[in-house]
Parts: structure tokens; C-alpha cells; sequence
């Protein structure tokens, strides 16, 4: 007799191989391999300011995950949420300027709408990638990285430019804005609470979408056959770029919390690769909502806790970024070895 074997087996079997693997490769670059992993873990999980700092960094890759399962379901590659990051970003300290710095709304108005500016925002812009995808023939991919550049090369002209500090352009950013336009703090800074609300809010929300509506089940169908949906007069195209839009309003979100939440302006690459992080962790959990929660903070960590590496072991930050890439790479090749439908033997049968 045959049975599938356990998932909990295999979840166990992909670890132990990503751990493994990932430590000889953090002991190749000449790191000491379980004490880089203890620093990452202290600097990200050790203290209750690195807490805060550990779900800031969550709030952006949780919103980015959410709205990139969105999109996935939909069989579209939104490669393009750094731009709406950014664009989100620019639309929320544009509305802040507009209708705060003014005083034409009063703060706490001022910055609510800055939060649905930015969602505007990332909405438009994740919009341009879905028409060049559907009408146009571009693949999102290609059209995503071209306006991820495009998005930055906006924000820095607004930065040296219009929107430039009195008397100079600096790479610092724009002006800081007034502490009443900011976001309510948790603990003191970083954290906002009103962020980790939004987030948590914006992932159960698209699960109710994926899960428990038609819209969601429309979605499903255009990912599994695009010629039957369009039979069926599920409207693919129409299906498509609403997707793309609620993905992009949940970055573009991501983008104003950021402004209005954690820097208080503009910065240059204010997306801090969350947008591409948030892909990773998608794909850890196998873009299942159930387990991207648990990659989000995952990476959180991974992102905070490499911060330390230079000040505890005298190495270069980015290491991070090589052992976020090599357990996700070889989660994956795990999965090949070792396939859902693998069989085992029991009682000496075949």
C-alpha cells in the first residue's frame, strides 16, 4: 500500500535542508554561521524596541504579501508594487501638503486622506501595468520593472525639485512634516499602530475577497483558463485589472503609512525593497494566505536583525539579503525533491 507523504513531514524536510544549506553558505563567506544567525534573531526579536521596529518593518510586507496574492490569484506577476509603493508615497505627502500643511482640513482628516491619496496612488499606477498587460500585450513583468524606475525617477524629481527643502536639495529628503500629520505612535517611534491596524485589516479583508466571494472565485477561474472564463462571461480582462487596482491600493497604502507612519517625508527609495521582499515571502508561503503572515515576519526579521551585523560581527548588512535568497531557493528545491504526491512504503507493500 502507498500513502502521500505528511505535510508536516515535508515542511520539516524543506526546513532542515534550507537551515543546513544556508549555514554552509553564511560559513563560505567567512561569517561565523550559528552566531550571524543569533544576531539577526536578537537584533530583530531581542528587546521590546526591537519588536517595534520588527512589525514596522511587517507592516509594508504584510500590505505588499496581501496585495500580491491578489494579483497572483489572477495569474499576474506584479513585479510592479515598488512603484506603487513610491507613487503611493508621493500621493500622500502631495495630499498632506495640499490640504494639511495649508490647514484646509484639520490634521486628523489630513492625514486620513492622505492614507486614501495614497492608496490612489499605487492604484493608478498598478493600473497602467494591467492596461499594458490587457490591451497592450506587455507582460506585467517587463512593464512592472519599467515603471518601478519610472516611479523613482518621480520621486527624486520632486525631491531635488519642487518639493526640495528651503534654500537646498538634499538626498535626505523633503522637509519633515509636522509631528501633527503624523501617524499615532506605539511605544515612541518607529511603530504606528494605526499601520499595524491597516495591515491587519487589508489581509483579512483580501482573504474574505480570495476566499469567500465571487469575485475571488472569478479570479481563480481566469488564473486556471483564461479562453473558459471568457466564455463563461467572467470578463478576464475586466477581472485582471481589478485586481491589479486592489493591489495596488494595498501598496500604494503601504507607501502612505510609510510617509505618514515611519519617516515623516519623502525619501529617496522610500520602497526600501519591501515590494520585492514581500514577493519572497509570498513565495515562501506558496502564496497561501494561511502561512504568509509567518513569511512577512520572517523577512521582518530577517530585515531588522541584519542592522546588528556590522556593529555585533564587523559584517556587511546585506549578508541578510544572501540568506533570505538562499532559504527561499532552496524551500523550493526541497519541494521538487520531496512533491506532495511522494509515496512511501508501509507494511512492505509497493
Amino acid at each position: 500500500m502507498t500513502r502521500r507523504a505528511s505535510p508536516l513531514v515535508r515542511a520539516g524536510f524543506s526546513l532542515a535542508l534550507a537551515v543546513a544549506v544556508t549555514l554552509a553558505i553564511v560559513a563560505a563567506a567567512g561569517a561565523p554561521p550559528i552566531d550571524t544567525l543569533a544576531v539577526m534573531a536578537e537584533g530583530g526579536l531581542g528587546s521590546g524596541q526591537a519588536w517595534l521596529r520588527t512589525l514596522s518593518a511587517l507592516v509594508p510586507l504584510l500590505l505588499c504579501g496581501a496585495a500580491l496574492c491578489v494579483t497572483f490569484a489572477a495569474n499576474l506577476w506584479n513585479i510592479g508594487v515598488e512603484g506603487q509603493i513610491t507613487m503611493g508615497s508621493v500621493f500622500c505627502l502631495w495630499f498632506l501638503r495640499v490640504a494639511g500643511l495649508s490647514g484646509l482640513l484639520p490634521a486628523p482628516l489630513a492625514v486620513a486622506g492622505s492614507l486614501a491619496a495614497a492608496m490612489v496612488g499605487g492604484l493608478l499606477w498598478a493600473l497602467l501595468s494591467g492596461v499594458l498587460r490587457t490591451y497592450g500585450r506587455v507582460h506585467e513583468i517587463f512593464s512592472g520593472l519599467g515603471l518601478n524606475f519610472v516611479a523613482m525617477g518621480v520621486s527624486l524629481w520632486l525631491i531635488l525639485g519642487f518639493w526640495k527643502r528651503p534654500g537646498m536639495a538634499s538626498m535626505s529628503g523633503t522637509e519633515p512634516l509636522p509631528a501633527e500629520l503624523w501617524l499615532p505612535a506605539l511605544g515612541g517611534r518607529p511603530m504606528s499602530l494605526v499601520g499595524l491596524v491597516l495591515a491587519v485589516a487589508a489581509f483579512g479583508l483580501v482573504a474574505f475577497v480570495l476566499n469567500r466571494t465571487f469575485f475571488g472565485l472569478a479570479l481563480s477561474a481566469v488564473r486556471q483558463n483564461v479562453v473558459a472564463a471568457e466564455r463563461l462571461g467572467l470578463r478576464p480582462k475586466r477581472r485582471m485589472l481589478a485586481a491589479m487596482a486592489l493591489g495596488g491600493a494595498l501598496a500604494g497604502l503601504a507607501g502612505g503609512i510609510l510617509v505618514a507612519g515611519l519617516y515623516h517625508r519623502l525619501i529617496p527609495s522610500i520602497s526600501g525593497n519591501y515590494g520585492y521582499t514581500a514577493i519572497m515571502a509570498v513565495l515562501l508561503a506558496s502564496g497561501s494566505l494561511r502561512f504568509l503572515p509567518l513569511a512577512c515576519l520572517f523577512f521582518a526579521v530577517l530585515t531588522v536583525g541584519s542592522i546588528q551585523l556590522p556593529l555585533a560581527l564587523s559584517l556587511d548588512s546585506s549578508l541578510a539579503g544572501v540568506v533570505q535568497g538562499v532559504l527561499v531557493l532552496t524551500l523550493f528545491a526541497a519541494r521538487r525533491l520531496w512533491p506532495a504526491g511522494t509515496t512511501g512504503s508501509r507494511g512492505g507493500g509497493a
